[in-house]
């Protein structure tokens, strides 16, 4: 059965469904390979447990349901959400966390609330929620960049790490993530975080070695790519420039204006735009055709709350990057907004 898509409900151009998450996929490349060159080859090894683990947890479910498991899986929409969760997750997490997470999101997220087209929330982010509130230090034990690491770090220790907790040489995640400078790093959101809590201010924190580099290489690369991959995404008219759009320029306009209240403890809006998984969030989570706003109108609100949101939450609250939170919440909202922001119907005259 070939399933369709339209990109509006008067366009007849439609594209197949399979095309058009092979098309996402494909745009999610650049940013597998940012990852892949700064964080290691783990992030592999993490995307291979999850296509492999979606596509069991897929095909049982369909075999439950007495429907084809192949045409399930040919959609490619399972497969799309191992993607996206593989490449949010830090690359050197137990194996165990993509499958529980993998999981979720078909099992629970996807099949229970009646498959594609019918799940309220976006799966991928929802499993990302859940591994984050359940395994915490595992969620958050991401490594800095490979040059940075005090002891490199090969193929075959990665793989060691991921299904031992430990390389062959025996050292752990946590003394993996000990940098050149002898200080365990995190990630540039959670490192800004953390100083401002302690009293220090921007310019103090971004002293460390993770900073010296941060746009240069890392994360600001990795969401570099994402952007490429995203501009390519509304270029083929696989999804619509509203969503990306108003998220990015909300997040921007917050921190823009948090930078002039407080320069101190503001990083700004080149660190907030290119930390982190805005790029990722914005073009490939945020824009999920399901659980997304359908009107023009109804997708540029539910970009901009989404980008205040990711700003409010970073800024004030205890989670450093917000995306996934971001983005789960405006999904509940998403009925709401779709009905207050319906196009006038046709011939439709204004009350006078």
């Amino acid at each position: 059965m070939k399933l369709t898509m339209a990109s509006s409900p008067h366009n007849h151009s439609h594209k197949s469904l399979n095309k058009l998450m092979l098309t996402v996929i494909l745009a999610c490349i650049p940013g597998l390979i940012a990852q892949l060159v700064f964080f290691g080859t783990g992030v592999l090894i993490q995307l291979l447990l999850a296509l492999l683990t979606v596509s069991v947890a897929e095909a049982a479910i369909m075999r439950i349901r007495k429907r084809s498991a192949l045409t399930a899986l040919s959609d490619g929409s399972a497969w799309l959400t191992a993607v996206l969760l593989a490449l949010s997750i830090p690359p050197l997490a137990p194996w165990w966390i993509i499958v529980i997470g993998c999981l979720f999101a078909i099992v629970i997220v996807k099949q229970l609330y009646g498959g594609l087209g019918f799940n309220l929330f976006n799966p991928a982010m929802a499993a990302y929620v859940l591994l984050l509130i359940s395994f915490p230090v595992q969620m958050t034990a991401w490594l800095p960049t490979v040059d940075l690491l005090a002891k490199p770090i090969t193929f075959t220790q990665q793989l060691s790490v991921i299904f031992n907790g430990y390389t062959t040489a025996g050292f752990s995640v946590d003394q993996l993530r000990v940098g050149i400078d002898g200080m365990t790093m995190a990630t540039p959101l959670d490192t800004v975080k953390t100083d401002v809590a302690h009293g220090l201010t921007i310019t103090e924190s971004m002293q460390s070695p993770l900073f010296d580099q941060w746009l240069g290489k890392g994360w600001g690369w990795v969401n570099l790519s994402f952007l490429v991959g995203g501009l390519y995404l509304i270029k083929s008219k696989v999804i619509n420039w509203h969503i990306p759009v108003s998220f990015i320029v909300t997040l921007a306009i917050c921190s823009g204006i948090g930078y002039l209240v407080a320069p101190g403890t503001e990083p700004g809006i080149v660190f907030h735009l290119f930390s982190g998984a805005t790029m990722l969030g914005a073009f490939f989570i945020a824009t999920d055709p399901v659980s997304a706003a359908t009107t023009n109108r109804g997708r540029l609100v539910y970009g901009a709350l989404i980008g205040l949101l990711i700003y409010l939450i970073r800024t004030f609250g205890g989670f450093p990057d917000a995306v996934a939170f971001s983005v789960l919440l405006l999904n509940m909202a998403v009925p709401l907004i779709d009905y207050y922001t319906q196009p006038r119907t046709y011939g439709h005259g204004m009350k006078k």
